[in-house]
């Protein structure tokens, strides 16, 4: 499964960074998505998957009884996941905003406005 895996976030990553480095501002906001996906995918998978019960601790241990799921990576791919919704919605209200002033979404001919 962790083969699988590792193939599904390299060609999410590779997705990703192609379309960065695309010419259309709506292809680097698709490609924003892809790299925050891949990265949420790396953190669940680095932090390894189990098929276990929650984190429990039973009444009078001191441990969660084995095996069990490790509450910190689903927080952080949680914490990542709102963050990454933010940043893409902020793309997204920019580039329209650029697009309403600019008229293309031709990286190329963005530049040609700054003189």
């Amino acid at each position: 499964m962790d083969t699988i895996l590792a193939f599904v976030i390299g060609g999410l990553y590779a997705a990703g960074i192609y379309l960065i480095l695309r010419r259309s501002i709506v292809k680097l906001i698709i490609g924003l998505a892809l790299l925050g996906q891949a990265a949420n995918l790396l953190i669940f998978t680095a932090a390894g998957l189990t098929r276990a019960q929650p984190p429990i601790v039973a009444e009078g241990s001191e441990v969660p009884i084995n095996p069990s799921a490790d509450p910190l990576p689903q927080a952080l791919i949680l914490t990542a996941i709102v963050i990454s919704f933010g940043v893409l919605a902020f793309t997204t209200v920019l580039v329209k905003r650029v697009y309403q002033t600019v008229g293309t979404d031709d990286l190329d001919d963005m530049k040609a406005t700054d003189r």
